[in-house]
């Protein structure tokens, strides 16, 4: 069994892109492995929640367990490094300790719109000393980032995006096979003017309102005493 715990990343997108169905990137690992899939994710979930309410469901005898947290902890204005660190810590213990293998992943440093910025490269720093520690693989994803692999919120993968993630993981665990392999992405010109004047358009039109509400939000006064 492969084992995906997350945030709304593993909850994976609604809809394909350039031909790629739409799947979670540890679910393509089970897929490429032909074992089952197990998901236990929340979107908008905080690492501390995560290791409290989802790591207790992680079942013993899963071969790959893996982990993607961190964006909802670098995107939030209480961002707690000591926190974040304490609660990966607890998870990976836990995945170590029910899992053959563990991999973790990094977060895009271009993560957010607005961005998050430098909070991400911290983060990426205590990832990668926590999967350290727990001999845990880390999938390395700081350098992903353009529209063909994200929505315009600059933070949820397309399917392409996904399908990116999960070989990046593949090869982070010395697997010889890989997801892209399978799903066979369709590239070129005219894939690229499909999905981009498609569905990308419409998707960068609805992120546009999410951004006009929240500016609103934070321009309006206080009403605390």
């Amino acid at each position: 069994m492969v084992l995906g715990l997350g945030d709304s990343i593993l909850c994976g997108p609604d809809e394909g892109a350039f031909g790629v169905p739409p799947r979670a990137w540890p679910q393509w690992l089970a897929e490429v492995l032909d074992l089952p899939f197990h998901r236990v994710a929340a979107a908008g979930a905080l690492t501390p929640w995560m290791a409290s309410e989802l790591a207790p469901r992680v079942r013993a005898g899963t071969a790959i367990a893996c982990v993607h947290v961190g964006t909802n902890d670098v995107r939030s204005m209480a961002w707690d490094p000591a926190a974040f660190s304490g609660a990966l810590s607890e998870i990976l213990a836990v995945c170590a300790a029910r899992a053959e293998r563990t991999c973790v992943a990094t977060v895009p440093l271009d993560l957010g719109r607005p961005r998050a910025g430098a909070k991400v490269a911290e983060c990426n720093a205590i990832v990668r000393r926590v999967a350290a520690g727990a001999g845990a693989a880390v999938v390395a994803i700081d350098d992903l980032r353009g529209w063909r692999l994200f929505f315009p919120d600059a933070v949820h993968p397309t399917a392409l995006g996904q399908l990116e993630i999960a070989d990046r993981a593949a090869a982070a665990l010395g697997l010889e096979a890989r997801p892209s392999a399978l799903a066979g992405p369709v590239r070129g010109l005219r894939a690229d003017l499909r999905y981009g004047l498609g569905r990308q358009v419409a998707h960068l039109a609805r992120d546009w309102r999410r951004r006009a509400v929240e500016r609103r939000a934070l321009s309006q006064p206080s009403t605390t005493p």
